[in-house]
């Protein structure tokens, strides 16, 4: 008796015909497993199709729309808006830096944002000439001019006027806001404050020039 005989005798489970091919079995990749996996998971969380988002809808928004529209819950409470300038308590900033060789004037929102900054040299003055009166004078009238051009004086409900520094442009741009120039920012002037800087010890003052 042959061996393959005896083989089928004893195994015939374990036994396999000569003439049938073998199939190759290929093992399924573990990141298609996992792929599988965690859709079927999603698939099982997640609910309907929302229009307004434009995705799915999970059962416990399903359940929030159909108690509030019950009327057992309250429908959630609004954002509330953003306060707007005019509605503020704080004021527009009108601020005059006037030091011994330049005059700064800035105009600032209420919450610090700058509208509008220029100087003495932005209208042409060079060197010593931007510490002059005149020099001041013409840029506060400049910067006014700018804000009834564009507009901005119409939205200001309350101006702040911060001086700052004692130079020449001091004087003269409060001559500005004083005289007809200003005549529509004075009536919303509500506070006027000094900021000019002090100086508590710091570092040693220069030697004093002596003369003769």
């Amino acid at each position: 008796m042959s061996r393959f005989a005896v083989s089928r005798l004893l195994a015939p489970g374990l036994a396999r015909p000569l003439s049938t091919t073998l199939r190759t079995t290929t093992a399924t990749p573990p990141w298609i497993r996992l792929f599988s996996q965690s859709s079927a998971a999603k698939a099982t969380t997640l609910g309907t199709y929302d229009p307004a988002t434009q995705g799915p809808r999970d059962a416990a928004m399903d359940t929030l729309a159909k108690l509030t529209n019950s009327g057992l819950v309250a429908p959630p409470a609004e954002l509330p808006q953003a306060e707007s300038e005019e509605d503020s308590d704080e004021p527009y900033h009108f601020h005059i830096y006037s030091h011994k060789h330049n005059t700064h004037i800035t105009v600032t929102k209420p919450n610090r944002d700058a509208i509008i900054s220029l100087s003495c040299g932005n209208l042409g003055f060079r060197k010593a000439n931007r510490k002059n009166y005149d020099a001041a004078y013409q840029l506060g009238a400049y910067v006014i001019n700018r804000l009834l051009q564009k507009g901005i004086v119409e939205k200001m409900h309350k101006i702040e006027v911060i001086l700052r520094g004692f130079g020449a442009g001091r004087e003269a741009v409060v001559k500005v806001l004083m005289g007809n120039e200003g005549k529509l920012l004075r009536p919303k002037i509500v506070r006027v404050s000094d900021s000019t800087r002090i100086k508590f010890g710091g570092t040693r003052s220069k030697k004093p020039r002596r003369l003769g």
